[in-house]
């Protein structure tokens, strides 16, 4: 993407986000309180494994349209030029890979496992899928579950606190890398190290994503489906990473840059952000039920997670100022540590514990919360930018924008 011919402020469309992600939940609740059977029916739409439910086809459709218009935005030659700086692409990686993970485990277990058990219910439970490849009978304990038969499908049955916990861990190992292009920019950071990070994280996920999530869901006597995470990572971020970039090629071929640019690109923008909308639908018309029977469940989940985005970002944009970073490289790198690839967490928590489970409703909270909270940070960021060297000839004069 090219700062000069990138706006500062977001579209219209983008600049509501929040509403529109209230409006897509109280549609879907709507809809699932006029027609009850159809999220039961479309989460039955799934490539099948041995019997088991492995990919749901319309969290698959919708997250391949959420993640291609990011990935064939990734120009691998500016990504090698800003990955010669070092500094702010290790801070960004220590960030995101050896810390927030672990911080999210231990601030997500501690309020919903301990401080807010009381208020979620220490006895209530939730029904998930049996992890992939596992044939296990009634009655047998897996975990913290025990397995149980539920209209005639073998379930696992967990305390609902640990579903979700589970939700909770899939956002904190899945660095974001689409939202942030929008965040980093808003904040005027460099679009080269945005980049960079974008790539970086899209790859790494391929390897750690599933080893982290499996680890930590281990830890916290959850389900670990390991088949299921590597699939996912295939299905929901290697596919659209190869069609993404082997599509810019042709078309850059085909067509040029300037085409390239002005034209796909500006068709591709609201993409993402409608199939998101989409699965937000999906998923609160399964659990409209719950959500209106208990509110405050939105509440017990968001305290832990705008926690830990605050905490992340506070560590980023400190280090980054400890270390002596511009601010177009410190802005980017605490805004990608705060935010999640709430995207991949929802379809992978719709796909290994089902499209109503509680780990499914907590990846959802993310994206109600995440979007003001990032919006607060850059704006933040914005009006402490005297407290970083500015990079030379990168910082621009004028007002801070709106948000």
């Amino acid at each position: 993407m090219s700062d000069k011919n990138s706006p500062r402020r977001m579209q219209g469309f983008e600049r509501l986000l929040s509403l529109w992600v209230l409006l897509a939940m109280a549609a879907g609740i709507l809809l699932g309180r006029l027609a009850p059977d159809l999220a039961k029916s479309l989460d039955a739409m799934a490539l099948y494994v041995d019997g088991a439910p492995v990919v749901s086809l319309p969290i698959a459709i919708c997250l391949f349209f959420m993640m291609y218009p990011i990935m064939v935005k990734i120009d691998f030659t500016e990504v090698v030029a800003a990955g010669r700086s070092t500094r702010p692409v290790l801070l960004t990686l220590v960030i995101n890979w050896c810390i927030k993970p672990f911080t999210m485990l231990g601030i997500a277990s501690l309020f919903l496992g301990t401080l807010l058990l009381q208020w979620i219910g220490p006895e209530a439970t939730d029904l998930v899928k049996l992890p992939f490849g596992l044939d296990l009978p009634v009655g047998e304990v897996y975990g913290s579950g025990k397995v149980v038969l539920q209209d005639g499908v073998r379930m696992l049955e967990i305390p609902l606190w640990r579903s979700y916990l589970a939700g909770c861990i899939l956002l904190g190992v899945a660095p974001c890398t689409a939202m942030v292009l929008v965040w980093g920019h808003l904040a005027r950071g460099s679009s080269g190290h945005t980049l960079v990070m974008v790539a970086i994280n899209s790859l790494t996920m391929l390897v750690l994503y599933g080893v982290l999530g499996g680890y930590l869901l281990g830890v916290g006597r959850l389900p670990v489906p390991w088949q299921a995470l590597l699939l996912s990572i295939g299905i929901y971020v290697a596919l659209p990473l190869v069609a993404g970039y082997l599509s810019r090629k042709w078309i850059l071929a085909r067509k040029g840059r300037a085409w390239f640019e002005k034209r796909f690109l500006h068709l591709l923008t609201p993409i993402t952000i409608t199939a998101l909308l989409v699965t937000l639908v999906l998923l609160f018309s399964f659990k409209g039920d719950v959500i209106v029977g208990n509110p405050l469940t939105i509440l017990w989940i968001a305290i832990p997670l705008t926690l830990q985005t605050l905490i992340i970002f506070a560590l980023g944009y400190g280090a980054a100022r400890l270390f002596g970073l511009s601010y177009e490289d410190a802005a980017p790198t605490a805004l990608i540590g705060a935010s999640n690839h709430f995207e991949v967490a929802i379809a992978t928590a719709a796909m290994l514990f089902g499209l109503s489970s509680g780990a499914a409703l907590a990846t959802v909270v993310g994206v109600l919360i995440e979007v003001p909270l990032m919006l607060l940070l850059v704006r933040f960021s914005l009006r402490t930018q005297g407290w970083f060297p500015a990079a030379p000839g990168t910082r621009e004069p004028g007002p801070t924008p709106g948000a």
